[in-house]
């Protein structure tokens, strides 16, 4: 069995002050739990913070994003060197990043290396847009996506990263893809691609995440779905009671 996670993207949201404030309202409303891994992502200047509040938590804690070098001439960019003993999981190749800052399939490639070597579990993002989804071209290209990000990398390595399935027309809009549609595409293309490239054994053992528009309302039609283990959420992740209904709804419905 898949152990569920959520997660939480807090994206360029929430001072350090307020993303300590904000994981002490969540650890309060979650209060004890088990049969889920949870984590939540703040920007980094909050990082550290972050983890100072989370001590004696089973809670997470994850980047948003990192460079492929160690160090270097990059400004305006951390290392997954800087990164290493500070976050448990890194977030690599939202959909943000692909769109709005020109990652490339190759850069995600470099980025889930990287993220091996320096002990980091990746978060990896996936997905099409609207225009991709209406042409009947998301089985291509969420496949390619994922072939692409995993070129090199070791069976014993991709059992260990989590695939975030987050069609990128859901993001953000409060229109999210119905269960049944996020169910169809992680079990058939993104478990498809990975029994295609390693076997079927290792593509039932992947955990593949839903993201867009994850509500508290919506979260049991999701987490409900046999081949769904849980949920990149995003703007339900900056309100403490929000996202701790998510959790709640997701260990209720596995």
């Amino acid at each position: 069995m898949r152990k569920p996670f959520i997660a939480g993207n807090w994206k360029m949201h929430k001072t350090v002050e307020e993303s300590t404030a904000l994981v002490k309202a969540f650890r309060e409303a979650l209060g004890d739990f088990s049969g889920c891994d949870v984590a939540v992502c703040p920007a980094f200047p909050a990082l550290a913070a972050v983890r100072g509040a989370l001590t004696d938590s089973a809670i997470g804690l994850g980047a948003q994003n990192m460079h492929w070098e160690t160090q270097g001439a990059f400004t305006g960019e951390v290392s997954p060197l800087m990164l290493q003993g500070l976050c448990d999981y890194v977030i690599i190749g939202h959909s943000e990043r692909r769109t709005l800052f020109g990652e490339t399939d190759d850069m995600v490639n470099q980025k889930l290396h990287a993220a091996f070597d320096y002990g980091l579990k990746p978060i990896l993002c996936v997905g099409e847009n609207l225009e991709q989804n209406k042409a009947g071209e998301t089985e291509a290209f969420v496949g390619g996506q994922v072939r692409a990000a995993l070129k090199g990398i070791t069976a014993e390595q991709a059992r260990q990263i989590t695939i975030a399935y987050e069609p990128i027309w859901a993001i953000g809009t409060g229109v999210p893809a119905t269960g049944e549609d996020a169910n169809r595409i992680i079990g058939q293309t993104v478990r498809g691609t990975l029994a295609n490239l390693y076997d079927d054994d290792l593509a039932q053992t992947v955990r593949v995440q839903y993201g867009g528009s994850v509500k508290p309302d919506n979260a049991a039609e999701f987490m409900s779905q046999p081949e769904i283990d849980g949920a990149l959420v995003g703007g339900a992740s900056l309100k403490a009671s929000d996202f701790a209904a998510i959790v709640k709804a997701t260990l209720e419905n596995r």
